[in-house]
């Protein structure tokens, strides 16, 4: 196609099932100089990519709006400019922590992990709609929020009722005009569904849900069922306005998360703090968070230290410490003290608006289940077609049968044939356990994703920040003649201003215990060994045991206690003091609170636990005997992939599980790859789906939400498919009519939504 390109993003008003997109998209489509359509039912969006022709793009507003649908433009968020030295997303401080390898000294370490950041950002942002475009026609179907009965759909179906109404009493008081009556009151409904229907045909949708209705409530005028066809209206419409609210909750569910961003924000610049709208932060601006205020951005706390309540976000249900240098994430309610923060991205694109971003893209993927059922409703609607014309016609010439009789069992078929509930059945099930997913920190990316987490049968973890925290903590402190307390405070007096891993770790656990550490005089690393420095009077080496021996020869029952603690993947540091052995004291990084209740879970669900890592082996393997679980060390990124590669050989169906970084060939080679992250780029855009709030056991509700889905679209579709079976056989029977045969259309698609509904309760992650 000659000329530019672009692409324009709308809001779709009244767009509650597959078959209202699947409409909206082959109209859109054979519209000349339009090259792609992507029409997304849980987000209630379209995408469009045409010709660079202002014309075409009101004539597409025009041609939708005609099927029933009004379309408002979406605003592309564009990205603020971004000051030097942060990157595209902002500056994140991330305390990324490595596998050690515990055999070498204090002072050397080797890291697992390699990590580079290259972030990428959609687009495709879920903004507000920028101006309303009239539609060419008089039913639009309302907003897409507020009460159903402003909604143009709620405003039609209680003018139908009335008419409905008022026709049954005049009906008593003239009994003779009684069809002409119902006729009209049928006629205030079925007027616009009509419409819609011709729009819906002369687009290239034919057998629409709407053209079947036309025909069956004008074919039950002709045969004079008038009651008849002015009930089966008013009840096809109370079931599209009750499809509408089931549709308009799922949406909402994950479009509440915005809700929790606060719309203004306190900002310091030039020497004072001004309140200003949370969305005009730019990245690397200093906020003032008060006590008990939401959030307004992701960020740095630069000064400050308080209780954050991250329920609203992560669904964690205790307060969490937040101090210098922890991340806050938006929408998070500080406690009691002031912070100062520094922005790291702004309001487009923090950790809320990505995930909402993320799930709508994820809804428009669809599942193996979605694209099977899409392609049997394509038959489907015809075949019913054919099916019922065959029964008006077939019994009447071979068998002598009445042709009002047979007319009247044709019209009830078309009926029973509408396939919303079938077509629904799929996207509202997983529609709605995206959006029941991300509300708790599980990411996954489209339907595809949600179905193959079901079925693994096994998950290859990383060891470091994903079965465990990803930094030391001080396991054990040992004395030699001296309290555990002199033993930690002098060797965090040599540690201070030290940001080594381990160095940290000791000056933490002193601040845990509120020690009062001595001040130092001269302090120098020994390359390769470790540090020596002067407190008071006393000459001091914190170091390796070897180094530490090369020194001082250790006792026999020094040694062995050492040993012990390396035997249990720990590494050990000893303390000298002039010339004497008086303490040790042993780190580990300690697995994540929930690990072994996260691996407990999966293999109670049949699922195969194996542990990948790069430490080495001894340390790997204390870590793995905590979990009853296999494990594989000291291995190198191309390792890892061969493993999965091997165990997909063997007939497994595998889950990679790692930080999303130096895993990447793993994550690649699995069935499912699943990221740990705390709500980072790396962990919501790596991999195939994203647990973002580090718990071990979140890996194993993903696994719970997808096999309650799939068994959700089960049920689904045997309630679709089970209703119209049933009612085919008593319609041919003469046992139901009309009225029931609308009745198992309807009913079907709420029971079939209501049903999906029940995933949108909250995600059980333990």
């Amino acid at each position: 196609m000659a000329g530019n390109i672009r692409e324009n993003r709308y809001r779709v008003e009244g767009m509650d099932c597959a078959s209202c997109a699947s409409k909206i998209d082959t109209a859109v489509r054979r519209m000349p100089g339009v090259e792609d359509v992507s029409v997304s039912v849980a987000a209630g969006t379209m995408s469009v990519r045409h010709a660079d022709d202002g014309e075409l793009a009101v004539n597409i507003v025009s041609r939708v709006g005609k099927l029933g649908y009004r379309l408002h433009p979406i605003a592309a968020h564009q990205k603020p400019a971004i000051a030097a030295g942060h990157t595209c997303s902002g500056h994140h401080d991330h305390d990324h922590s490595h596998d050690h390898d515990h055999d070498h000294d204090h002072d050397e370490h080797t890291h697992e992990h390699d990590h580079a950041h290259e972030h990428q950002h959609s687009n495709n942002a879920a903004g507000s709609a920028l101006s309303q475009q009239p539609s060419s026609h008089a039913h639009d179907h309302g907003p897409t929020n507020g009460p159903w009965w402003r909604s143009g759909k709620g405003r039609l179906t209680i003018a139908c009722g009335l008419a409905l109404a008022a026709a049954y009493g005049l009906g008593h008081l003239v009994p003779a005009t009684e069809p002409w009556i119902f006729t009209l009151a049928m006629l205030v409904g079925l007027l616009p569904i009509a419409r819609r229907a011709f729009a819906a045909a002369a687009s290239g949708t034919p057998f629409s849900i709407e053209m079947l209705m036309t025909i069956a409530a004008v074919g039950a005028v002709f045969i004079g069922a008038t009651e008849e066809a002015a009930m089966v209206v008013l009840l096809f419409l109370v079931g599209e306005l009750l499809e509408g609210v089931a549709a308009g909750k799922a949406r909402a569910s994950i479009q509440s998360l915005t809700a929790l961003v606060p719309k203004s924000a306190y900002l310091e610049r030039d020497g004072r703090v001004d309140e200003v709208p949370a969305e005009s932060l730019a990245v690397g601006a200093v906020i003032l968070v008060r006590p008990g205020d939401r959030v307004p951005a992701d960020g740095i706390i630069l000064s400050g230290e308080s209780a954050v309540d991250e329920a609203p976000v992560t669904g964690e249900s205790t307060p969490v410490h937040k101090a210098v240098d922890d991340q806050l994430v938006a929408g998070t309610v500080n406690g009691d003290g002031a912070l100062r923060v520094r922005v790291t991205a702004a309001a487009s694109d923090n950790t809320i608006a990505r995930i909402v971003r993320l799930v709508e893209e994820a809804q428009e993927s669809k599942a193996p289940t979605e694209r099977f059922i899409d392609r049997f409703s394509r038959y489907y609607t015809p075949g019913v077609v054919v099916v019922a014309a065959l029964v008006v016609i077939l019994p009447p010439l071979l068998g002598g049968g009445a042709w009002s009789e047979w007319i009247y069992k044709g019209l009830a078929i078309l009926l029973i044939g509408c396939p919303c509930a079938l077509v629904i059945s799929t996207p509202a099930a997983i529609a709605a356990s995206l959006s029941a997913g991300a509300r708790r920190g599980l990411l996954l990316k489209g339907g595809a994703v949600l179905e193959n987490v079901g079925k693994i049968t096994a998950a290859a973890f990383d060891k470091t920040g994903t079965l465990t925290e990803g930094k030391p903590r001080v396991t054990d402190i040992v004395g030699f003649g001296r309290s555990e307390n002199v033993v930690l405070g002098l060797a965090a007096a040599l540690e201070q201003g030290s940001s080594h891993p381990l160095a940290r770790a000791i000056l933490q656990r002193a601040d845990e215990l509120k020690l009062q550490v001595p001040g130092i005089a001269t302090v120098k690393a020994i390359g390769g060994k470790g540090l020596e420095g002067i407190v008071g009077t006393a000459a001091l080496f914190l170091g390796s045991p070897q180094a530490a021996n090369d020194r001082v020869p250790m006792s026999p029952e020094q040694k062995a206690r050492i040993a012990a603690l390396n035997d249990e993947g720990k590494t050990v540091s000893v303390l000298l003091s002039d010339n004497e052995v008086i303490g040790a004291i042993a780190m580990r990084d300690e697995p994540r609170p929930d690990a072994a209740a996260g691996v407990k879970a999966l293999t109670g669900a049949g699922i195969h636990v194996v542990m990948l890592t790069g430490d080495n082996r001894r340390t790997a393997e204390a870590i793995g005997r905590q979990f009853g679980m296999e494990v594989r060390a000291e291995l190198l990124p191309q390792d890892k992939q061969r493993i999965v590669g091997e165990l997909k050989k063997s007939g497994f169906n595998v889950a990679k599980i790692g930080d999303g970084i130096n895993d990447a060939p793993a994550l690649a080679a699995a069935d499912v790859g699943i990221a740990m992250g705390g709500g980072t780029d790396v962990a919501l855009e790596t991999a195939d789906a994203a647990v973002l709030h580090g718990r071990v056991a979140d890996v194993a509700a993903m696994v719970r939400l997808s096999r309650s889905t799939m068994r959700n679209i089960f049920q689904n579709i045997t309630i679709a498919l089970g209703l119209k079976a049933v009612f085919l056989v008593t319609t041919i029977a003469g046992v139901t009519g009309l009225w029931p045969a609308i009745l198992a259309d309807t009913g079907a698609t709420v029971l079939v939504t209501m049903n999906a509904l029940r995933l949108l309760r909250p995600v059980k992650t333990a």
